[in-house]
């Protein structure tokens, strides 16, 4: 096998490209792409837990600190104490934060049709399919 037949150059060089295509697709918001990927999960749950936000970005502690971190200093996000467990934090969008959020949205939708429009809706739905059942796979 030739070095760029291997699966592992194959899904670096796709994971690349694509975040790289989704940075394009945010950059004029003043955001990374992923931070436009955790204000997506915000716009989906507001004022939910740091570990929930962990859990369903599936970024470790440190990453996500440091996106959180930059997305307050930003003045999209707030972090407040948790009503229900004095250890832990909420987060909370701001009112700029959701606008922001809507348009992340907003041009989630488009840049996934984009990125996407080499392949059929059949194709692309199998594509999805075979990633995630590649990530369930390893995320055991």
């Amino acid at each position: 096998m030739k070095a760029d037949e291997c699966i592992f150059f194959q899904l670096a060089k796709a994971g690349q490209l694509g975040s790289r295509f989704w940075g394009h697709k945010v950059s004029d918001l003043n955001v990374t792409p992923v931070q436009a990927m955790v204000l997506r999960f915000l716009y989906d749950q507001d004022q939910i837990t740091s570990i929930d936000l962990g859990k369903k970005t599936e970024l470790d502690s440190a990453t996500l600190t440091g996106v959180i971190d930059r997305l307050e200093n930003a003045g999209l996000i707030d972090r407040k104490d948790n009503p229900h467990d004095r250890r832990s934090i909420q987060i909370y969008l701001t009112e700029k934060g959701k606008i922001t959020c809507g348009e992340v949205a907003r041009r989630m939708e488009e840049a996934n049709a984009d990125f996407l429009k080499a392949f059929t809706p059949q194709e692309a739905g199998e594509l999805r399919r075979l990633i995630n059942t590649l990530r369930n796979q390893f995320l055991r």
